[in-house]
């Protein structure tokens, strides 16, 4: 699938949406390790931005951003709108990341 025919709007630009398939969603829940945590420890003590939970967080999107854009694909869809984030921390460390929104069939206008 196209990574420009996704948007957090419910229109694609220069699109027409011809049907509607559904929610899709990709869901993945990333905990942080012993050492990450040590690491990241380390870096809040001097201040300023804490790479190393920057980079598992930047992680866990990419993840359930993929997982959204396979299920749509499955679906025949060739585009998603209305794409959203939610995080919601399910344990002591523990974080559970979902991209979703509604998958689409879109034409290119003329």
């Amino acid at each position: 699938m196209d990574q420009a025919l996704i948007s957090t709007t419910f229109t694609i630009e220069g699109y027409t949406i011809k049907k509607q398939l559904g929610m899709v969603r990709g869901v993945t829940v990333r905990s942080r390790s012993i050492f990450g945590n040590i690491g990241a420890g380390f870096q809040a003590l001097v201040g300023g931005n804490i790479t190393l939970y920057t980079e598992l967080c930047e992680k866990a999107r990419q993840e359930a951003y993929n997982l959204m854009i396979h299920q749509a694909a499955q679906m025949g869809a060739n585009g998603i709108v209305g794409m959203r984030y939610d995080a919601n921390e399910v344990g002591n460390g523990i974080t559970e990341v979902l991209a979703y929104g509604t998958a689409v069939v879109v034409d290119k206008n003329p």
